[in-house]
């Protein structure tokens, strides 16, 4: 069975820290261990940060100093946000429903799976009996 998405508004509530239906709990496991998971997680930062930046743009006054304060926001947005990556990742696992440490355990398991693969292809290619 082919794992579900959630569609835009879904998507939306749950990249604002939202809670998503159970029937789509696997794909925030997969959403938050994938390979791709850090620029999963850059995706939902900027729908949080890009709001707070074009407020800042809007506002009166010259525009030097409004890109100036679009940049400042987005720095320190993304700063807190890339500090917090792991624990956010783990609260939205917890969130749906799975045990806190799940997510670093299923990334772990397949970093590990991962380098046991380069690890064999090194052997295998370099250290070879001749």
């Amino acid at each position: 069975m082919p794992r579900r998405r959630p569609n835009p508004m879904q998507w939306l509530w749950y990249a604002a820290g939202g809670k998503l239906p159970g029937n789509l709990r696997e794909w925030v496991l997969h959403d938050v261990t994938s390979k791709a998971w850090m620029w999963r997680h850059a995706a939902r930062s900027t729908v949080l940060v890009a709001p707070l930046t074009a407020v800042w743009l809007l506002l009166p006054g010259p525009l030097g100093l409004r890109l100036a304060l679009c940049l400042m926001a987005a720095l320190v947005g993304y700063f807190y946000s890339f500090a917090y990556m792991h624990e956010s990742a783990e609260h939205r696992i917890v969130k749906h429903g799975y045990p806190h440490g799940t997510a670093r355990a299923t990334r772990a398991a397949a970093q590990e799976a991962a380098e046991a693969e380069i690890r064999a292809r090194y052997v295998a290619r370099y250290r070879r009996e001749l």
